[in-house]
């Protein structure tokens, strides 16, 4: 049963991230790190599932100079209307209750050969699933496998550029 939109956005203002909580910065590095060699100078970009407070965006632009619009379905709901270089999407993914639209949207945000970060927790086998603590989440509804990002990057036109195989792929529009 998927959550109601109430329940979805009371569970996100429940979240105090900021760009002074160390740990929530290293948290987003985690995802950061491995697209910088593929960003350049002049590039746009958009945090997608931003939340209530845009870290990713200040982030980039303090400790890397790069400009991030933001966008989130609840707390910064003004659909974006331009093309992106990149995209991040970090910790999204597993609310998206349409993953298929989602990504046809994600997909129509970005330039020729733009790139999508994409941060979500991974499971590996079956086998344990049902005690997974990722899985507990309410807001949680949407789960991926390595084998999940192959299917996608297949199917909605991507390359994978970079797959950590626990939580950060890093896609490539074709």
């Amino acid at each position: 049963m998927l959550p109601s939109i109430e329940e979805e956005k009371k569970r996100y203002q429940q979240h105090h991230n900021s760009i002074e909580d160390k740990g929530y910065v290293s948290f987003l590095e985690k995802s950061i790190e491995p697209i910088l060699p593929y960003l350049k100078e002049g590039m746009q970009g958009l945090d997608y599932g931003c939340g209530p407070a845009p870290v990713l965006v200040q982030l980039l632009h303090q400790k890397y100079c790069l400009h991030c619009d933001h966008y989130d379905l609840y707390f910064f709901p003004k659909k974006p209307e331009k093309k992106y270089d990149f995209i991040f999407s970090t910790e999204t993914f597993e609310h998206f209750f349409q993953p298929g639209k989602e990504l046809l949207n994600l997909y129509s945000l970005l330039r020729p050969k733009g790139l999508l970060c994409v941060m979500t927790n991974l499971y590996h086998s079956l086998a344990g699933f049902e005690q997974w603590w990722y899985r507990r989440d309410i807001t949680h509804v949407c789960f991926y496998h390595t084998d999940t990002f192959h299917f996608i990057a297949h199917h909605f036109g991507f390359h994978i550029l970079y797959h950590d195989r626990k939580q950060v792929v890093i896609l490539q529009k074709t």
